[in-house]
């Protein structure tokens, strides 16, 4: 019995296809943007590279700032080239930024554009999608593929499965979701952009920090948080002297920052900060959704709270059911 032969026109016609389907497949390639202060990166930044690192192919970072933070770039683990736009950014602004680094895109045709979901990476990669005419996808919390990606809604209680067919997937990393790159080990290139024209749209005036000895709160080991439990402004020192003891960052739930206990910067939730601490203790907050939202990656929760019914407790590891002005003072005397 003999098989019937394959027709060779039908057999040119499908080798032809793959090829042509070859041809126009681009491999993945990932620019990703890196915040800075003008000296140091942005811890978010190394997260954004692990990120990019789990969509495959060749991972290039650009920044728009001095050599030295290029060079600091070039020694990420991961990141095969460094694209540096030289001049002083200052708040990388992104009517400036955008534009050097569209053409960065313009001229090696990058299949993903991806960036840390800080105060300057919201708000230049937005600009950078509505620019190329593509989808924003921000706070990617999951890299499943390269056209794939999952985020969270309705305060973190959902996930969102994205699938783009968008020719350049732009989105913003959660800094909480991803390891960080090693900031040491690696070797790449560092290739200078030419133009570093600065926008005349906007101005960088100033910037006004709050100097402190603590870590910063997002990237603090540990972190205390008071509530609105704390009951005034003079109260919160409670908390600030448990974190010094523990070497951690001061946190505060939006109900004690609307009371004036604490400043904004402090503020963790899902309209503050997004933390993922190794210990979170969180004293007299009640445990809302929207604070949930900010912390509900710690490694481990403990909560201390006099009210047994509070709902922060069916999500702590540990719960102590105390009056926090007794428990707070104990724990950090004995520490």
């Amino acid at each position: 019995f003999a098989f019937p032969r394959a027709s060779p026109t039908r057999t040119m016609f499908r080798l032809h296809s793959v090829a042509r389907l070859c041809s126009q497949r681009r491999f993945a390639s990932t620019l990703v943007y890196i915040d800075h202060d003008g000296q140091n990166i942005a811890q978010a930044s190394l997260k954004a590279v692990s990120a990019a690192s789990k969509v495959g192919g060749d991972v290039v970072a650009f920044v728009a700032g001095p050599e030295q933070v290029a060079a600091s770039a070039a020694k990420i683990l991961g990141v095969s080239k460094v694209l540096n736009a030289k001049g002083d950014f200052k708040g990388q602004l992104a009517e400036s930024v955008s534009t050097l680094l569209l053409e960065a895109q313009k001229k090696n045709s990058f299949t993903h554009i991806v960036g840390p979901a800080t105060s300057n990476g919201k708000n230049l990669l937005p600009r950078v999608a509505a620019k190329l005419d593509v989808n924003m996808m921000s706070e990617v919390t999951n890299v499943q593929s390269e056209d794939t990606f999952e985020r969270t809604f309705y305060a973190g209680n959902a996930v969102m499965t994205l699938k783009s067919n968008d020719p350049v997937k732009v989105l913003s990393v959660r800094g909480t979701a991803f390891p960080a790159a090693e900031a040491e080990g690696g070797t790449a290139a560092v290739e200078t952009l030419s133009g570093s024209e600065q926008s005349d749209k906007t101005e960088f005036v100033k910037q006004e920090l709050v100097k402190s000895d603590r870590p910063t709160l997002t990237a603090a080991a540990n972190v205390v948080c008071g509530g609105r439990g704390l009951k005034s402004e003079e109260n919160f020192v409670l908390v600030e002297k448990l974190a010094d003891k523990l070497n951690g960052a001061v946190g505060a739930t939006r109900a004690a920052v609307d009371a004036g206990y604490a400043s904004n910067d402090k503020q963790i939730g899902q309209t503050g900060q997004t933390i993922s601490p190794n210990l979170y203790i969180g004293a007299g907050v009640s445990g809302a959704i929207q604070h949930l939202a900010g912390m509900k990656d710690s490694k481990v929760i403990v909560v201390i709270n006099k009210d047994p019914e509070a709902p922060f407790f069916q999500v702590a590891d540990y719960g102590l059911v105390e009056d926090l002005f007794k428990a707070v003072p104990e724990i950090t005397d004995k520490l």
